[in-house]
This record gives C-alpha cells, sequence and structure tokens, in this order.
C-alpha cells in the first residue's frame, strides 16, 4: 500500500520546560517561567478526577489511567512519525495501537497536509502559558491547530470543551510568534471499536472561555490575579 507524502515548513525554536510541585513549566527566552496549558486547563478537570477515583476505586483507577496515558502516548506517536514522512513509522507498533491509528489515517491522509510544525514549543505573553502543540498544519486546505486523542467511549462535544480551549490558545500563542491566523481548531480523536470524531471549531469562540479559566489559575496558585482584556 502505497502512503502519502506529506510537506513540511519551518521548525520553531524550543523553550525549555520542567516539572516542579505545582506542574509542568516553560521557560522563555525572556526569563518568565509560565504554566503549561494542560496545567492551566487542569483545575477544570481535578474535581471530576477526584469524584471518579473514588468510585472505581484506586487500583482500577491507577491501571485504567495507566492503560490510557500509554495508550494515548503510542498512538500520537505514530500520528506524529507518519505525518513526519519517517520510513520506520510502523515498527515495533503494537497491532491494537495500530488498529485504531489506521482508522485515524483514513481521515488524515485525506485532510491534513503542508505542515507547519509538530510537536513545537508555544507561548504566549499576554496570556502567560505555554505549551507543545501537537500539529499545526492544512486542514482541508486551511491552517489550523490539530490536536490528537485517543478516548475508550465515543465523546460529546460538551465533553471535551478543554480540549477546544487548548487548541484554542496554542492559535493565540501562534498568532503572537508568526503574526499568522488560525481560526481553525480540528481535535481528531481514535476511539476504541468506532469510527474516529472529528471536532472542528472556531478558536475565537474559545479563547476567551480559556481566558477565564487562566484568570481562575492565577487566583489558586499565583501571588497575583492577572485579568485579561
Amino acid at each position: 500500500m502505497a502512503f502519502k507524502h506529506f510537506d513540511h515548513g519551518i521548525d520553531l525554536p524550543h523553550l525549555t520546560r520542567k516539572t516542579t510541585n505545582e506542574g509542568r513549566r516553560y521557560f522563555t527566552p525572556a526569563g518568565d517561567a509560565y504554566p503549561s496549558v494542560t496545567t492551566v486547563l487542569g483545575i477544570l478537570s481535578k474535581a471530576a478526577i477526584i469524584a471518579w477515583r473514588k468510585r472505581v476505586g484506586e487500583e482500577v483507577a491507577n491501571r485504567i489511567s495507566t492503560q490510557a496515558s500509554r495508550r494515548g502516548t503510542a498512538v500520537h506517536k505514530i500520528c506524529e512519525n507518519y505525518i513526519d514522512n519517517k520510513d520506520d513509522w510502523k515498527e515495533g507498533v503494537q497491532p491494537a495501537n495500530m488498529y485504531m491509528f489506521n482508522t485515524m489515517r483514513t481521515v488524515i491522509d485525506k485532510k491534513i497536509n503542508n505542515i507547519w510544525f509538530q510537536e513545537c514549543f508555544l507561548h504566549s505573553d499576554e496570556l502567560r502559558t505555554a505549551g507543545q502543540v501537537d500539529c499545526i498544519a492544512e486542514y482541508e486546505g486551511e491552517l489550523s491547530v490539530i490536536d490528537f486523542k485517543t478516548s475508550r467511549r465515543l465523546k460529546k462535544a460538551e465533553d471535551i470543551e478543554g480540549y477546544f480551549m487548548q487548541v484554542s490558545f496554542y492559535a493565540k500563542a501562534f498568532n503572537e510568534i508568526t503574526g499568522q491566523n488560525i481560526s481553525k481548531g480540528v481535535v481528531l480523536i481514535g476511539v476504541d471499536d468506532n469510527d474516529p470524531q472529528e471536532f472542528i471549531i472556531d478558536t475565537n469562540e474559545y479563547l476567551e472561555h480559556f481566558k477565564a479559566v487562566r484568570e481562575k489559575y492565577s487566583e489558586l496558585h499565583e501571588k497575583e490575579t492577572i485579568h485579561f482584556s
């Protein structure tokens, strides 16, 4: 079977980062230390995760979380290597992970090309936040922020607004750094025993939601409260 060849653009310089007691921190060339976008958005799910762990028990919760994390990391790495045109992208891949990726590949091959960045660090001085974006590329011919996820079950849009805020943050950070506007966000989710789910959003719509969460995070974890216009 012939595989698609993806066209790539330039790369971005990396920030430095490390994990602290307060979560992951990114350090900018100017010396600022910003929380990661996932750390900021983590305040949205903390209560729900605690309740779930109490409901199913710590042993079951740990097993499910570990399996989900490993599977998500593995499938994400396949997507990355495949889009990077690596000849050995299939080597060492477990059959279950390959099966999930192949469901996603039907969408990837058809809709993604002209890759600008993969796995690059982006930061926003305005939002005082940073993170590592999955992919910025053309999606159906329009420059987009693309996020790859995996799930044991089908998702509803109202369940994953945190994902939408995450890609919206990356669009904002990308604009600050490059001057290029991105208004399209894509969340592509591989789902067990189902076709992949494809959520397409207007990043401008969810940016204000992210700003509100960022302000709340500042109130909870930082010495100074910040307010965004």
